[in-house]
């Protein structure tokens, strides 16, 4: 073979690309490449990021079988491997719960650990253990079905930047003490939480994102944040009234909000409690807004998302999804429509819009005349989309003529009405 072969040009490449390479490949072919020479023999196990996904499991129905052979292959690699461990990912949903991982973690926590991503399958939830929160250079962290309690010699993560947590079992005090003691932390999501009143802290905060039955959400420290999408799942304790306003809670504190994304049931959270009548903040840097599931029968949901455009004066592009009660539109909902008059002067500019997109419009009249409104105030708007809720062609109709006798400030304006059917 010598004869004919020419110089080894890529092992005598420096370790750096080298593992660069194997890390581009799946972990069991990185492992098998020390077959390839004496040179090759130990150079997977120097690498730093470990990446344990549906790639490296064996074809197999049998969950026991998977699970033992992955467990073993984790094990023995680790056992082999030399020097730091930066990033340590699993994600598979035939792996349960057991003892080794356990020793995984330990084995983590003494090697430099910096991205660990931990998701493991249906079934019991992983009880992170102590010596986990002795990783104290981590700046990555998303964990899914596991148990999370802080020693209470926990201080935090001092770098962690970016936390992701999914079905996570942890204490409203605890959550809130991790994500207050990670100074640094600039994303944060949260999914599946039920029943947590939260209170966020956090100063470098850019990203968040929560899913969850929470019972209350206040952003108190977060000045620096530019993106933000909540989907709420509201239960019949959230309908009574509270003495403050969960607007002025929620979004009072977020000056530099860039992007707002409000998905089930936001818009009837923030409608809650008092004083919806002025804002005293500005959303100067908020370009693009999306509310879906907005009930256009409740005048207080109509007054939140009147109230977040209207301030947000670069305000470039809007979704907006109705929820209202189909079989009683276009007949039902005219209460209150002295509130365009009252609430919009003719004066109103939304100088920067230019992208509207309206989906699941049934065609009763405060829609309507939310319709108006955008088209009379929008000088610079470019398109605006249509999308029926209701399927009977005499409604759409009507709602198309309707439609058609509206003033727009912008002569470039183009309606797209797009049947649902």
């Amino acid at each position: 073979m010598d004869d004919f072969s020419g110089p080894d040009l890529i092992s005598d490449l420096p370790q750096s690309i080298i593992e660069t390479i194997l890390i581009q490949l799946p972990i069991r072919d990185a492992v098998r490449t020390s077959i390839l020479s004496r040179k090759w023999r130990y150079k997977w196990s120097t690498i730093t990021q470990l990446v344990f996904d549906e790639k490296c499991y064996p074809n197999s129905t049998d969950r026991e079988v998977v699970q033992k052979s992955v467990v073993e292959f984790i094990t023995r690699l680790l056992f082999l491997h030399q020097g730091p461990i930066h990033k340590f990912q699993i994600v598979n949903t035939s792996l349960q719960t057991c003892p080794a991982i356990n020793q995984w973690i330990l084995f983590l926590s003494r090697n430099d650990l910096k991205d660990l991503d931990l998701e493991l399958g249906e079934g019991e939830f992983f009880r992170m253990p102590s010596c986990f929160f002795s990783c104290e250079k981590l700046t990555r962290l998303e964990l899914s079905r596991c148990e999370l309690y802080p020693p209470a010699s926990f201080k935090g993560f001092s770098y962690l930047k970016c936390l992701n947590l999914h079905q996570v079992l942890i204490s409203p005090e605890a959550i809130e003490s991790l994500i207050s003691s990670c100074p640094l932390l600039e994303n944060l999501s949260l999914s599946y939480f039920d029943c947590l009143a939260l209170t966020v802290r956090a100063p470098n905060l850019k990203y968040l994102c929560l899913e969850g039955e929470f019972k209350e959400i206040c952003l108190v420290d977060t000045p620096l944040l530019v993106e933000l999408s909540v989907a709420m799942y509201m239960t019949d304790e959230h309908m009574e009234q509270s003495s403050t306003c969960n607007f002025v809670k929620f979004l009072g504190g977020v000056p530099n909000l860039e992007r707002l994304v409000g998905l089930i049931d936001f818009t009837k959270y923030l409608s809650i409690g008092n004083d919806l009548g002025h804002l005293a903040i500005m959303y100067n840097n908020l370009e693009t807004i999306e509310m879906y599931q907005v009930s256009f029968e409740d005048m207080k949901e109509i007054l939140v998302v009147f109230r977040l455009i209207t301030s947000s004066p670069n305000l470039k592009e809007l979704h907006i999804s109705g929820s209202s009660n189909i079989s009683n539109a276009p007949y039902a909902g005219y209460a209150g429509l002295d509130f365009w008059e009252k609430e919009c002067p003719s004066d109103s500019i939304l100088g920067q819009l230019k992208l509207v997109k309206l989906t699941e419009m049934s065609g009763m009249p405060h829609e309507i005349e939310f319709i108006r409104f955008l088209l009379g105030c929008s000088p610079m708007l470019e398109t605006m989309s249509i999308i029926p809720a209701m399927y009977d062609l005499d409604c759409q109709l009507k709602m198309v003529v309707e439609l058609m006798k509206f003033r727009r400030a912008s002569t470039r304006a183009e309606i797209y009405f797009i049947r649902g059917d």
